[in-house]
Order: C-alpha cells, then sequence, then structure tokens
C-alpha cells in the first residue's frame, strides 16, 4: 500500500509541474481519488518506463570507459599519427642568415697573424690593452698588492700561496701564446639571449680557442653555443654545477673576487673540502668538485680585471674603480694571445626589456636595471669601437 501511494505522489508531482493552470482547470478531487485507487498493473507499467530511461550501473560504467577512451584518442592520436603536415618550428632555421653567411666567410678567410693588434693600435686606448699577463705565475709577479680583488691582490698573499702550490702549470700554456708560426682564430662567447636561435654552434666549434664564462651550459645549446670549451673564466658562485658542462674543457680558469675564492680553489684541486665555516661566506653554494686534472686549473691575473676597469672608465659617466663583467674581461684576455678575435652572445638590448637576458634561461633583460655593479652602457661603447676598428667581429649583431 505504501509503494502505491509514493508512486501516486510522483505522478501528481509530475502533473503539478507538467500542467499549466493556464492551460485549463486543476486536478479535481475525484481525479484525485481515482488516482489513490490505481491498480498494481498501472505501478508495473510505470517502473518498467523508469528502466528503460536509466541505465544500469555496469552499463553506464562500459559507456563511460568507451566515451574516456574516445577523448583520448581524439586528443593523442593526432599527435603521432598527423593527418597533416606538422607547421615548422622557427627554431629549426636560425634567426638572421645574413649573420650566419658572415660568420661563414669569416672562418672561410686565411688566418692573419697580429690581425687584432694592428688594428687595436688606432684606438687612444691601446697602450692600456696591450702586453697584460694573462694568468698568475708561482711568484705572483705583476699583481697590484694595494688594491682589493678583483682589481688587486691586497690580503690574499698567503691563500694566493696556498692556491698556486696546487697548480702544477701555471701561466700561459705554450699552445696560447703568440708566434711560433700557429695563428690562432678565438671567439669569445657571451651568455646573450641573442644567441639563443643563431645556429652559431658549428661554427663556434671550428674557432682554435673558444672562451666561455661562469656557468652558461653547453650540454642541449650546441646548435646554437657550440660543444668545444678552452677557456672557462668564472669564481666559485658561478661555477657550473654540472660534471656535463665540464666535458670538452681545457682550462677552468678562477677570476679572484675574494681571497677565500683561491681557498676554494685549492680545495677543488687538491679534493680537501672546505670547512663549514668558510663555506658559509659564499653568497650561495658553491661545487666541491669538478672533474678535471690539476693541470687543467689557472689563475686568471687581477691586471686583466683592472687594465679593462680602466679602459671602460673612459666611456664611463659613473666616478670610482670600474669591476668590469667578465665578459668585457674575457675580451681583453683574448686580444694578449690571439690573432683574431670574434665575439659571439654579447650585447644588452635595454630597448626590449622582456627579451631574454641570457640564452639559457628566463630571466629578462629588464633585470639588467636593477644590477648596480657594472657599467653595462661603458661596455657597450667600448665593444662597439673595438668592432668599429676590426681589432674585433660581433658574429650575432647586437652591438
Amino acid at each position: 500500500m505504501k509503494d502505491d501511494i509514493a508512486v501516486t505522489m510522483v505522478i501528481l508531482n509530475r502533473l503539478s509541474v507538467e500542467d499549466d493552470p493556464h492551460d485549463g482547470p486543476t486536478l479535481l478531487p475525484e481525479a484525485a481519488q481515482a488516482a489513490v485507487t490505481m491498480p498494481a498493473a498501472h505501478k508495473q507499467a510505470t517502473q518498467s518506463h523508469f528502466k528503460n530511461v536509466f541505465l544500469s550501473r555496469s552499463e553506464n560504467f562500459v559507456v563511460s570507459v568507451v566515451l574516456l577512451v574516445a577523448c583520448y584518442s581524439a586528443i593523442l592520436l593526432p599527435a603521432y599519427l598527423p593527418l597533416n603536415k606538422q607547421p615548422v618550428n622557427d627554431d629549426q632555421y636560425p634567426k638572421d642568415l645574413n649573420l650566419l653567411n658572415h660568420s661563414a666567410s669569416l672562418l672561410a678567410r686565411q688566418c692573419q697573424s697580429h690581425w687584432c693588434v694592428k688594428r687595436l693600435k688606432s684606438l687612444p686606448c691601446s697602450s692600456s690593452l696591450m702586453d697584460i699577463p694573462v694568468f698568475m705565475l708561482k711568484d705572483g709577479s705583476g699583481a697590484c698588492w694595494d688594491m682589493p680583488p678583483p682589481l688587486g691582490l691586497r690580503g690574499s698573499k698567503k691563500h694566493l700561496d696556498r692556491a698556486l702550490a696546487a697548480v702544477p702549470q701555471p701561466g700561459l700554456p705554450s699552445s696560447l701564446r703568440r708566434g711560433g708560426g700557429s695563428c690562432k682564430r678565438c671567439v669569445v662567447v657571451g651568455s646573450g639571449g641573442v644567441l639563443l636561435g643563431s645556429h652559431l654552434g658549428s661554427h663556434i666549434d671550428q674557432y682554435d680557442v673558444i672562451i666561455r664564462m661562469n656557468n652558461a651550459p653547453v650540454l642541449g645549446y650546441e646548435t646554437d653555443a657550440g660543444s668545444h670549451t678552452t677557456i672557462r673564466l668564472m669564481y666559485p658562485e658561478g661555477a657550473p654545477g654540472s660534471v656535463n658542462d665540464y666535458n670538452k674543457t681545457d682550462i677552468v680558469a678562477l677570476v679572484v673576487f675574494k681571497s677565500l675564492d683561491l681557498d676554494w680553489l685549492t680545495s677543488v684541486i687538491t679534493k680537501q673540502p672546505l670547512s663549514l665555516w668558510s663555506k658559509l661566506w659564499f653568497w650561495k653554494e658553491v661545487v666541491d668538485d669538478i672533474p678535471l686534472r690539476p693541470e687543467n686549473f689557472r689563475i686568471l691575473h687581477p691586471e686583466i680585471i683592472r687594465k679593462t676597469g680602466e679602459v671602460l672608465q673612459k666611456y664611463s659617466q659613473k666616478q670610482g674603480n670600474m669591476v668590469p663583467t667578465l665578459g668585457a674581461g674575457a675580451v681583453v684576455m683574448a686580444l694578449q694571445f690571439c690573432d683574431h678575435v670574434s665575439l659571439a652572445g654579447f650585447g644588452y638590448d635595454m630597448q626590449h626589456p622582456h627579451s631574454p637576458l641570457h640564452y639559457y634561461e628566463t630571466i629578462r633583460m629588464a633585470a639588467m636595471k636593477a644590477q648596480v655593479v657594472h657599467d653595462v652602457s661603458a661596455e657597450k661603447l667600448f665593444l662597439r669601437e673595438l668592432v668599429a676598428a676590426g681589432a674585433v667581429t660581433d658574429l650575432t649583431g647586437a652591438l
């Protein structure tokens, strides 16, 4: 009886919802009374109607699985079985074919000894840019002991002695010295975002000397940045963390920014770890192992940084001692032993703040406005003058 009443209530509710009161009279008491005495056969017919409308649990599960598979197929199958030709990725082609052709033409020319030095002499600052010692010798000669790092080595004598004792072959290798009938083409590979998409990697690898700075990676960027490294200039906090970035590397040269940097180099070469107290003085975590032999390490002579800073002062509106970027220092270093010097990945385009600052990370150009250590505007003027004089060549065209 309770079931009959429940069915009746459903029917009444349905009638009350579906019947518009404006279409005709409401349900009369006699009709309601007749509905109460509805026979059981009508109840069974109603239940059968609902069963035909709704699916069972098993049927519902099967339908859901089929729909899910169909959706995934619609998404994934075109990726593996494309019906139409896929659009061409812009990264498959160089950004500027003219620059690439220019780079190829430079490599096709015959190497001429002392090319950059002869053109450097036309600049007013040439006397400050020539005959600078490149790497420290055992006796520490030529360093300025009246200025602190990176412009000198004041207060670092004991630290330097320990580090040089761990370096079995200090000074510039004979293979990098000028003369001897060997003409050397050098390329300084900057970290600028302009290098991304340049497709200069195969050209860079053809140079006799390839110079890189800090943790600029090679692995994964060979198409644009090349794969070989002759000299990597760096300080402890800027050392690459991946052992793969030391592959095909001839020399790691420490740029001293503080006395503790020399202790770090000694630790890396001798495999004797630094104390926890010493590690606290680095502004970020530093690597404690570099997979190179002791003879592969050098210490950049601080005169390279000091002389570069002196020259930059002539292009800057700032007063005081200039601390150049490693890129500018690397260019001056290359001028000491290279016959031809090319630059790739140089030039900060401050007019486009949203363009990538470096070729290997997502930091944007606007970040350079926050730094106050370097004068990148002065460096750009300096490098432009070197290019205009023909002393160096800009491969990526951002100067």
